[in-house]
This record gives structure tokens, C-alpha cells and sequence, in this order.
């Protein structure tokens, strides 16, 4: 009975081994199947280009169509660039026909392209492209921030010219002409012959004076004159000195007015229109100071000096006068505060006795 159960189980191993065997032999032989041999691989592999090729020539009519559509699309957009520089260009600003003209094509651009990829694939979807180029535009938007502002702001200068390129201007510390206005910042060159940048954005969010925004310009000079002069002689001569002055503007008159009573004179304010440029307003002032001064020099008219009074409240001596008559700096009435001398000797006596 031993020897039959040995005999069994050496049988029953052999069988596994066996069917083991021939278990790997049918994998192995199923994968050699797979595997593909390099004739096949370099035979797929052309028919793979063969089938690019075939489908490069079947889309070849319809990119044709498109390069002559997106080919149309161009010349018309040369050609509104054209018109819209043409119709801006009565304005002052050559920069602005220029920035128009070039917006206006790349419009007509992007819309041609995007006809051109409807003939090629009518397939695609513009409403979802359009839709993911607007979420990207808000981030570009966002990183760029500060370079859309200075491109928008720019742009609206341009459009509605608050100033032009040739105008002095004061911007906050800055004064000077204005030499250059493009997309991103306007330049400055200042009396001294040095050259400012601002950006845009700062431009068109802060108030900027234009000096030469009208064809005139008001400047004015106040001139001391003494307490004994004649005031009606004085402003005769300060008018006539304005009106004998080159470059005092005729068409608007020039006028003297009695300004102030200051602490040592009376004011005369004179006033004149100028050309508003800068040179022509310095050069005008200067000589009508001139004129003023040599005007009321040959009248005879004083131009003091300024004139201080101080009193002491310690100098009481009794010959400083009658205490009863002097008022800067001591109470009014009968009864003033008594002299040093008298006060002194008044306690004299008192120690004597």
C-alpha cells in the first residue's frame, strides 16, 4: 500500500511540472506573437506618413482658401489703417493717427484669423476659445496691471488731448515742455534742457497745469511806495511804464491797483498780459521792473526801505517826552506808568525820611 501511494504522488508532480511547462511555452509564444517584427513596424510606419500626406493634400484646397481669405483680410486692414490715419490727421498729435490706425488692423487681423481657422476646421468652437482667451485676458490682465493702465490712459490723452506735444505744463514739481506723447508715457524736457519721463497712468490721475492752454498769460508785481507820495501820480507812472513795455499785450490792458498799507508803504499791484510761453513772460517781467523803476525814479516818487519801530518799555527816562502823549506800546489815558527817574526818585526821599 506504501509503494501504490508513492508511485501516485511522483505521478501527479510530474503532471504539474508538465502543464507548468506548457503553460510558459503557450505565454511566451503569445507575446513572440505580439511583438512585431521590423518589416511590419517600418510597414506601419509609412502608412502611418502615407496617411498624413494623403489627409495633408485633402485639407491643401481648403488652407488655400484660407491664406487667401486671411491674404484679404490684410489689405483690408492696411487699408482702414490708412483711412483712420488719414481722417485723424487734422489733429496736433502725429502719435495718435499712428496708435488708431494700428488698433484698427490688428482687429481686422484677429478677425480674419479666426475665419481662416473656420475654413480649415469648421469644428472648432469660438464660443469656448473665446471663453478661455477672456479668462486669460483677466490674468494677463492682473500680471500686467500697471502697463495696461499706462497703454489705456495713454491712449485717452491721445484721443482727448488735454494737452499737446509743444505745451508747457506744471506737473506737481515738474515744469516744462512737452515733447513727447506716446502709448506708455509722456516726456517732459524741462527750462534747463533735462528730459522727464512720467508714466501715463500718474499723468492722467493727477491734476497738470498747461501754461499755454490759452493765448494769453496775467502776471503781476507789487511795488512799494511811501506814505507821502502822491497815489494817483505814482499808478500814472507804473501804467505808462507798462504800456511803454515790448512785448505788454495791447489788445488787454494793463491795470495798477492800489493793493495794501503795509507797515511801511503803500502797495501798487501792476498787472500785464504776455504771451503765455515761459521765455516771453521772464523776459517781459524783467523789463517791466525796469521801466517801473526808472518811471518812478523821474517822478520823484520814494520807494523806502522797509522801516522798523521798537520801543523798549524800560526807557522811562523823563526826558523821553510827554508819557501822556505817546501811545505805541503804553495804555491810553492820563495816568502813564511813572519814568525811571521819577520812580527813583521817589524812593530816595522815602529812605531819607
Amino acid at each position: 500500500m506504501q509503494t501504490t501511494s508513492e508511485t501516485s504522488g511522483a505521478t501527479d508532480a510530474a503532471t504539474n511540472s508538465a502543464a507548468n511547462e506548457a503553460a510558459t511555452s503557450d505565454v511566451a509564444a503569445s507575446a513572440a506573437e505580439q511583438i512585431p517584427s521590423f518589416s511590419e513596424g517600418l510597414s506601419q510606419t509609412w502608412s502611418t506618413l502615407g496617411g498624413m500626406v494623403a489627409g495633408f493634400f485633402a485639407l491643401l484646397p481648403k488652407l488655400l482658401i484660407a491664406i487667401v481669405v486671411f491674404g484679404i483680410f490684410y489689405l483690408i486692414g492696411v487699408a482702414v489703417a490708412k483711412f483712420v490715419a488719414k481722417a485723424t490727421r487734422d489733429r496736433t498729435s502725429a502719435n495718435l493717427e499712428v496708435v488708431l490706425g494700428r488698433l484698427a488692423k490688428w482687429t481686422i487681423l484677429l478677425f480674419g484669423f479666426m475665419v481662416a481657422v473656420a475654413v480649415v476646421a469648421p469644428s472648432v468652437d469660438f464660443a469656448s476659445l473665446l471663453g478661455t482667451l477672456g479668462i486669460g485676458g483677466v490674468a494677463i490682465g492682473f500680471a500686467f496691471k500697471d502697463l495696461l493702465q499706462n497703454f489705456m490712459a495713454g491712449l485717452l490723452i491721445l484721443i482727448r488731448q488735454p494737452f499737446e506735444e509743444g505745451d508747457q505744463v506744471v506737473f506737481e514739481d515738474k515744469e516744462g515742455t512737452v515733447e513727447q506723447i506716446d502709448t506708455r508715457s509722456t516726456v517732459l524736457r524741462t527750462y534747463d534742457n533735462r528730459k522727464i519721463i512720467i508714466p501715463n497712468g500718474h499723468v492722467y490721475t493727477n491734476p497738470m497745469v498747461v501754461i499755454t492752454a490759452h493765448d494769453h498769460r496775467r502776471s503781476q508785481y507789487d511795488v512799494g511806495i511811501g506814505y507821502g507820495d502822491d497815489i494817483g501820480e505814482a499808478c500814472k507812472q507804473v501804467l505808462q511804464a507798462l504800456k511803454n513795455t515790448e512785448g505788454v499785450l495791447t489788445e488787454k490792458e494793463p491795470e495798477v491797483l492800489i493793493w495794501e498799507l503795509a507797515g511801511s508803504t503803500v502797495n501798487l499791484r501792476a498787472r500785464w498780459w504776455t504771451d503765455p510761453r515761459r521765455s516771453d513772460v521772464v523776459h517781459v517781467r524783467s523789463e517791466v521792473i525796469q521801466n517801473i523803476k526808472a518811471a518812478l525814479d523821474d517822478a520823484g516818487i520814494d520807494m523806502p526801505y522797509p522801516t522798523n519801530v521798537v520801543l523798549f518799555h524800560n526807557q522811562t527816562e523823563a526826558t523821553d517826552g510827554d508819557r501822556t502823549e505817546q501811545r505805541e506800546g503804553w495804555p491810553a489815558g492820563d495816568n502813564p506808568p511813572q519814568s525811571r527817574a521819577q520812580w527813583q526818585l521817589e524812593h530816595e526821599t522815602e529812605e531819607v525820611r
